[in-house]
């Protein structure tokens, strides 16, 4: 890859991270399995490590040469780039600048334990192009605090919806519990639903999505089998859904998840 393809906006993005330095070799393998945990993988998907002072991918999983058509793995975050639906880069952008400015905003401190996602559309291996749900975690830090490398992972919702929320969510994993949706107005629609979600049904939500059932969410939360049924109830209320599969979609739609 030549120097020219690293000035791509997207990629320039992170060089406003506080204190980012350049080329810096990662060998260390980040811990994946605990990441795909924490990360909604309803449908095909794929992660990869990037390289945040480089914008170098490793790690990759196989499922990306499959869903993209792809004969070799991408060496570069530029490559998957050019993967994206250019009606979609300006999005695209701005969801960066806001993930990186959220995470500024919250403290670097935290920055291992928030997790930053939204969708677009990716070009896939029969050539057209599906809704992709994209989300990130920093993995590793240097020694001052100063991130190096993220874990991406991409996952094929076109079979859930087509429709983009345009909607940046970015949300605190394992000890914390941030929640901020950031709707870009010059691409998102007017909500519609009924209320607005509570934090404890945002978070009932988010383990729906999962897969979780009732009792495996009641453990979770320690909350009985009854309050999770009330909360499921108020929510299906809420989002005019029927059932678990109508909620997901509409939670993708509107940016929830």
């Amino acid at each position: 890859m030549g120097n020219s393809e690293q000035k791509h906006p997207l990629i320039e993005i992170w060089n406003t991270y506080p204190g980012v330095r350049r080329d810096r070799k990662i060998l260390d393998k980040p811990p994946i399995e605990r990441i795909i945990g924490e990360m909604f993988a309803i449908g095909e998907f794929y992660y990869y490590a990037l390289n945040l002072t480089n914008s170098t991918l490793s790690h990759h999983h196989e499922n990306i040469l499959k869903l993209h058509g792809l004969s070799s793995y991408p060496e570069n975050l530029k490559e998957v780039i050019d993967l994206t639906h250019p009606d979609d880069i300006e999005f695209v952008i701005k969801a960066e600048q806001v993930l990186v400015n959220k995470i500024t905003e919250i403290g670097l401190e935290s920055q291992l334990y928030i997790k930053g996602s939204y969708c677009f559309r990716m070009k896939t291996a029969d050539g057209n192009y599906e809704l992709f749900h994209h989300q990130s975690i920093i993995t590793m830090e240097d020694e001052a605090g100063i991130p190096i490398q993220s874990i991406n992972i991409h996952t094929n919702i076109h079979h859930i919806t087509k429709e983009n929320p345009y909607t940046v969510l970015v949300s605190g994993i394992g000890p914390r519990n941030d929640f901020h949706q950031v709707k870009l107005d010059c691409f998102s629609k007017p909500e519609n639903f009924s209320e607005h979600l509570t934090k404890r049904e945002m978070e009932i939500l988010s383990l729906i999505a999962k897969g979780y059932s009732g009792p495996e969410i009641a453990q979770a939360l320690i909350l009985s089998e009854h309050t999770i049924r009330t909360h499921r109830k108020n929510i299906l209320r809420k989002t005019n859904s029927r059932n678990s599969k109508e909620l997901v979609k509409k939670a993708f739609e509107k940016g929830l998840i």
